[in-house]
């Protein structure tokens, strides 16, 4: 069967055509966009599929997009939906008159990673706790990037099915003084501080911006330039890896956070099947996400801390699991 599947968030957008036998799947033409770029994203299939050789277009007989933000609309009628960070709308309705396909699905971006997770090989994943893996128990997948993206994989009816959620946007809930002091600097900025206000790329960029003002650094030089370049979390890794001070402490702070907020959904969920780690950045990271702080963060749960511990943890490494859950997806309709 071929499909046409699409990974839509508010950085990037990945859109491929591919050929799907079971698991398999064979991709036959694929390209990233910019999505800050484009208006909306019939302007961006457009360019896509123009692009595309007639041979690989024709006989497409599905298409999914996961897409970063919640989904409006009921399991039986069409759906519609928002991008969180981008001024997006999209109907599946539209969308299957504009690619003149009987079956469009949107779906949520995490709910498309969470259906990928079964189709990763081991080259695919890097352990940081092996944990005490439970056959069938809940999964839960994870991420930061753009946003802050949380699944869940339950197993019904002899399989594990996604289901997703909004979690990225529950209440940051600090743990220590300093984490107090940085949500009400953020509470200075935010209406609601959720968890994706701080974990995130922005999120990233957040921190740096507190502890300089915390350590009375607010006149940094270049604190604006670094600010307002392309990639903000990218250029402060990169001055972290170089031993800036501040710098180092904005990861490490990001780091406890983070595995602070994933370790409370482990709770929710009883991730007992494991936990995976997605999304742009934690891949970026994983050599300062190994170091402990994470882990420690993550399974410092008081009196539920030994649970936690024996709860699996993997970063997934593969940047295209959105795109391979979508696809899959694509397939079942």
């Amino acid at each position: 069967m071929k499909v046409l599947a699409g990974d839509i968030g508010g950085t990037k957008t990945l859109l491929q055509i591919a050929e799907v036998r079971g698991s398999y799947v064979e991709v036959l033409h694929r390209a990233r966009f910019s999505s800050q770029d484009y208006s909306d994203l019939d302007t961006l299939l457009r360019e896509f599929l123009d692009h595309t050789p007639a041979a690989v277009r024709k006989d497409i007989t599905n298409a999914c997009f996961g897409v970063a933000g919640p989904i409006h609309g009921g399991e039986q009628g069409p759906r519609q939906a928002n991008i969180t960070n981008l001024p997006w709308r999209l109907d599946e309705l539209k969308l299957q008159s504009r690619l003149q396909l009987p079956r469009v699905r949107l779906i949520n971006d995490f709910y498309a990673a969470a259906n990928g997770i079964e189709a990763l090989g081991a080259d695919d994943l890097a352990v940081l706790n092996p944990g005490t893996p439970q056959p069938r128990a809940p999964r839960l997948i994870v991420g930061a990037g753009t946003g802050l993206g949380v699944a869940q994989l339950l197993w019904c009816e002899g399989r594990y099915r996604a289901f997703p959620s909004e979690g990225g946007h529950i209440h940051f809930a600090p743990t220590d003084e300093l984490q107090m002091e940085l949500l009400s600097y953020l509470k200075n900025r935010y209406d609601r501080v959720s968890y994706e206000r701080v974990i995130s790329g922005a999120g990233l960029a957040n921190i740096y911006s507190f502890l300089c003002k915390h350590e009375k650094n607010s006149d940094h030089a270049d604190l604006k330039i670094l600010l307002e370049s392309p990639d903000p979390a990218a250029a402060i890794t990169e001055r972290a890896r170089s031993a800036e001070p501040l710098a180092a402490q904005a990861v490490s702070l990001f780091i406890s956070i983070y595995g602070s907020v994933v370790g409370d959904l482990a709770l929710i969920t009883l991730a007992r099947g494991g936990i995976y780690v997605a999304g742009g950045i934690a891949p970026k990271i994983l050599g300062e996400l190994r170091k402990g702080d994470f882990i420690e963060a993550l399974s410092r749960k008081g009196r539920m801390s030994s649970l936690v511990k024996e709860m699996p943890v993997f970063i997934v490494l593969s940047q295209d699991i959105g795109l391979l859950g979508a696809t899959l997806f694509a397939s079942q309709l």
